[in-house]
């Protein structure tokens, strides 16, 4: 199985990734391969001009083609996901999360944008034809602790319990997906077919 993290986060102290350093952790150790992507690894440029063809744009599409699920972290900006990662979501073509996993991520200063997920991020994920979405999980800040010199970076107690939570269910989802039919098994059945008429 392989699940793509995408960071929505523009900044390089992040919760939002301190979040998805948890759930690679965790997918991790069920032995799930996981690929980090940051909104604010792209060239900006790629980004504000919809350049389909450059090069960081088609890794994304190919990365995300390859992918059984994924994990859609932002911080919520003015009661919304990031302007970067709405841009970054524009570039991937239409039925891109067919047939895919998603588990949407958000942290915000305060509860009130608790909706964010639901009215901001899920929408666009649901556009692009996300087979199954997960409830998601959001965290308010004071819940996040980011790494001090030695001290690694901490989770508040009930926001791992939420996430480990939100992780079995992406895990138990990517679990009973159904497998694609092999296309060389549907020629092999084809040829058969023929020489039996």
């Amino acid at each position: 199985m392989h699940v793509v993290l995408l960071s929505g986060s523009p900044a390089a102290r992040s919760r939002t990734e301190v979040l998805l350093e948890h759930v690679s952790q965790r997918l991790r150790a069920q032995h799930v391969e996981v690929t980090l992507l940051r909104v604010r690894d792209f060239p900006a440029e790629d980004l504000l001009h919809a350049r389909f063809d450059s090069p960081a744009v088609q890794q994304l599409q190919a990365v995300v083609a390859s992918a059984d699920g994924l994990v859609v972290a932002t911080p919520v900006y003015k009661a919304s996901i990031t302007g970067a990662l709405k841009v970054l979501l524009d570039l991937l073509p239409e039925r891109a999360l067919a047939h895919k996993v998603i588990l949407p991520l958000a942290s915000g200063g305060s509860p009130a944008h608790l909706l964010a997920v639901d009215y901001a991020l899920k929408p666009v994920l649901a556009a692009l034809k996300a087979q199954e979405m997960l409830h998601g999980v959001f965290a308010v800040d004071k819940q996040i602790a980011y790494a001090e010199g030695e001290r690694a970076s901490q989770l508040d107690d009930e926001l791992i319990e939420r996430l480990d939570e939100s992780v079995e269910q992406l895990f138990a989802a990517l679990a009973r997906r159904p497998q694609p039919i092999d296309p060389q098994l549907l020629n092999d059945r084809l040829v058969n077919a023929r020489w039996s008429i």
